[in-house]
């Protein structure tokens, strides 16, 4: 394949732009922001499952407490009954105000039993809504840093892609004035070798594999006329020749 010198030239300018525009993706694909942000979502989807499970415990102590406190004035209803029978006397058979002083007494007893319940679930509900409380400032302090961590990102995310668009156009104008065979040579090569088709001969080494030239493959390239596109022996990629390539 032959290409003025001039056109080889400017495929070193577009696999330049080639090269910035892998950057580019890089860095895009790298932010730090990416592993911050799921990191946070790791330790937000935790705290939300915590907070769940500490939301249904204060619900279901609820739920206890109100069936404890029916239970103490259920009791205490049927003690206030069973007291204002006695006291009206209208019990008078000793056998029958024996056992209504026995059902008080034992209704006092369940009472404060019950009492007692509804005191400890009241203290499990109580545990229970400071760790709702406890866990919900924590699930809002930790979606406070993946929003800041999210509008880093995006931010980043901004810079970059205008800077791509911007290459991008560059590159499809120096592209355009590369000559189609070269160019799709390029393209091709490109793909195969890493995103790295052209490089330049500095010093008698290819800038692309870094590998020095053989006495014989150096005498072959300087050999070879100024248009014709040479490719280096050890990497196939096309080798560009400049004045710095001491030949």
């Amino acid at each position: 394949m032959n290409a003025a010198p001039a056109d080889q030239i400017r495929l070193l300018d577009v696999q330049a732009l080639d090269v910035r525009l892998q950057q580019l993706a890089h860095k895009r694909k790298s932010l730090p922001e990416h592993t911050e942000i799921t990191s946070l979502n790791k330790d937000l989807t935790q705290l939300r499952d915590l907070l769940v499970a500490a939301q249904t415990e204060e619900s279901d102590t609820a739920r206890e407490q109100t069936k404890a406190e029916q239970d103490v004035d259920q009791v205490r209803r049927r003690a206030a009954r069973d007291q204002q029978r006695l006291d009206s006397g209208a019990v008078t058979s000793p056998k029958d105000l024996s056992n209504l002083q026995h059902e008080i007494a034992s209704l006092a007893k369940r009472q404060g039993d019950l009492e007692d319940v509804v005191l400890e679930v009241m203290e499990r509900r109580e545990s229970a809504q400071e760790r709702v409380t406890e866990l919900t400032g924590r699930v809002a302090s930790v979606q406070a840093k993946i929003d800041d961590a999210t509008g880093r990102r995006d931010a980043a995310f901004e810079e970059i892609d205008g800077e791509v668009a911007s290459v991008t156009k560059e590159r499809e104008v120096v592209a355009a004035s590369v000559p189609a065979d070269l160019l799709k040579l390029y393209d091709k090569l490109r793909e195969q070798q890493g995103g790295i088709g052209a490089a330049k001969l500095y010093a008698r080494t290819c800038q692309g594999c870094r590998q020095e030239l053989a006495i014989t493959e150096l005498n072959e390239v300087r050999a070879a006329a100024p248009d014709t596109v040479v490719r280096c022996e050890n990497c196939r990629r096309i080798l560009v020749r400049t004045a710095e390539s001491g030949l």
